[in-house]
């Protein structure tokens, strides 16, 4: 993507977007990050369930939601 279309369309090239984890502009590198420490930080959020998405028990055939 060049410069002159990302103006145009308004989206940033991915060394210019903010790092998800501090807000510092990202490195090449390390993308989406600003540095190791950040991808560090985002490996651990995803190792211990912070990132997890929610999910509802469905009900049983009978249409029970508790164990029998």
């Amino acid at each position: 993507m060049s410069d002159r279309s990302a103006k145009t369309t308004g989206t940033k090239p991915a060394t210019e977007r903010a790092c998800p984890i501090c807000g510092k502009p990202g490195i090449a590198a390390f993308r989406p990050f600003c540095s190791a420490r950040c991808q560090d930080v985002d490996l651990h959020r995803w190792l211990a369930g912070a990132y997890a998405i929610p999910a509802a028990d469905e009900p049983d055939a009978d249409g029970s939601e508790e164990p029998e």
